[in-house]
C-alpha cells in the first residue's frame, strides 16, 4: 500500500484546513472536525521524509477505542469514525496547554533528571531515582503548545498566573488527566502493558469542556511490557517498549536528533517497512485485537465517499 502524506479535499461547508505534523484537519461550518490522521511520522519535531503505510489507520482506531472506553469520565469531541483514517467530532476551541501525564521517569523527564534537575515543571523530584522507576504518584507535566519548535515545560502556577488557562478550568483538566491516565494504566495492566507516560488535550465548546485530539496511542504515550519489567529495572537494563520510541532510537543511532545541519538518515523500503510492523504490533498488544488492513485500493476517494456520508447526515 502507498503511504497517504497528502490530502487536499474539499468538503461540504468547509472553512478551511489545518496541516499538522501527523493530521490532515478540516473544519466544517466552525461546527465540526474532520480529522484525517495521515501516514506521516515524526520525531524530535520534525516530520520524516517517507510515511508509514497503515499507520494512519492504527492511531485512528486506537484513539477511537480509547475515547469510546473513557467517555464516562469526561465528554470528547469525537461523534463518529466514518473512515479507517478518519474521526469526525466537535470543534472546540483548545486550551492552550497540552497536560503530559508521567508515571515513571523515563524519556525527556530521565533526561533531564539524569542532567542533575531535580524539578520538573515545578513538581520536586524523589533522589536517588533510576531510569524507569514509577514514581510514587503519578506527576502532571504540562507543556504549552507551541505552534512551531519544540513544546516548553510550564508549571501549573504559571499557567494559571499567565491566564493561559483560569484557576477553575486547569483544576478540571488536571482532574480530568489524573483520571484518564488511572483508566489508561487500568486497560494497559489487562494487555500486560504499562502506560509510562502519556498526554491529553481538552478544549471548551457552548462552555463545556471536552476531551479532544486523540489518547493512549503510541504516537502520545509511552507504553512497556509489564512482563520482566522489576528484572530489567534491578539490572539497569533498557525496559522492552511499546511506543514511537525505537524510531527516535534509530534516528539517534544514525546520527540525527532534529537539530540544525542534521541529515536524516535513508528510509530505505526496508526500514519503512519494519515500521508498519512495529505499528501492528503495538496495535495488537494496546488493543488486544487483531489489525486488520483496510482495502489499499483508491484509498483518498473511500476517505471522501466516507466523510461526505457522515458530513451528509450531521449537516442535514
Amino acid at each position: 500500500m502507498e503511504a497517504i502524506v497528502k490530502t487536499n479535499f474539499k468538503f461540504p461547508k468547509q472553512k478551511d484546513e489545518y496541516v499538522g505534523k501527523v493530521r490532515d484537519v478540516y473544519n466544517i461550518n466552525d461546527e465540526y472536525l474532520v480529522m484525517l490522521v495521515s501516514d506521516r511520522i515524526s520525531a524530535f519535531d520534525v516530520v520524516l521524509p517517507k510515511g508509514i503505510p497503515y499507520k494512519g489507520q492504527i492511531l485512528n482506531q486506537i484513539a477511537a477505542k480509547f475515547l469510546d472506553a473513557t467517555a464516562d469520565i469526561v465528554p470528547n469531541w469525537k461523534i463518529a469514525t466514518p473512515d479507517p483514517m478518519v474521526t469526525i467530532g466537535h470543534r472546540c476551541e483548545p486550551f492552550k496547554v497540552e497536560m503530559v501525564i508521567r508515571g515513571y521517569l523515563a524519556g525527556s523527564a530521565w533526561r533531564e533528571y539524569k542532567a542533575g534537575n531535580r524539578t520538573l515543571c515545578g513538581l520536586p523530584l524523589p533522589e536517588g531515582m533510576v531510569e524507569n522507576q514509577k514514581f510514587p504518584t503519578p506527576l502532571v507535566t504540562p507543556t504549552t503548545k507551541a505552534m512551531e519548535g519544540h513544546d516548553e515545560n510550564i508549571s501549573k502556577e504559571e499557567i494559571i498566573a499567565s491566564g493561559l488557562v483560569s484557576k477553575e478550568d486547569y483544576e478540571a483538566i488536571e482532574k480530568y488527566t489524573l483520571a484518564l491516565f488511572q483508566r489508561g494504566t487500568e486497560i494497559a495492566a489487562k494487555m500486560g502493558l504499562i502506560l509510562v507516560d502519556t498526554k491529553y488535550e481538552f478544549g471548551k465548546k457552548d462552555g463545556k469542556i471536552y476531551l479532544i485530539d486523540e489518547i493512549h496511542t503510541p504516537d502520545s504515550s509511552r507504553y512497556f511490557y509489564a512482563e520482566g519489567y522489576e528484572e530489567r529495572l534491578a539490572k539497569g537494563e533498557k525496559q522492552r517498549q511499546l511506543s514511537k520510541e525505537f524510531v527516535r532510537e534509530w534516528l539517534m543511532e544514525n546520527g540525527f536528533q532534529g537539530k540544525a545541519g542534521q541529515q536524516v538518515p535513508e528510509m530505505t523500503p526496508e526500514v519503512v517497512s519494519n515500521i508498519t510492523d512495529r505499528y501492528i504490533e503495538l496495535y495488537e498488544h494496546i488493543t488486544g485485537t487483531k489489525f486488520v488492513k483496510a482495502e489499499n485500493g483508491n484509498v483518498l476517494a473511500r476517505i471522501e465517499k466516507n466523510v461526505n456520508d457522515c458530513l451528509a447526515s450531521l449537516l442535514k
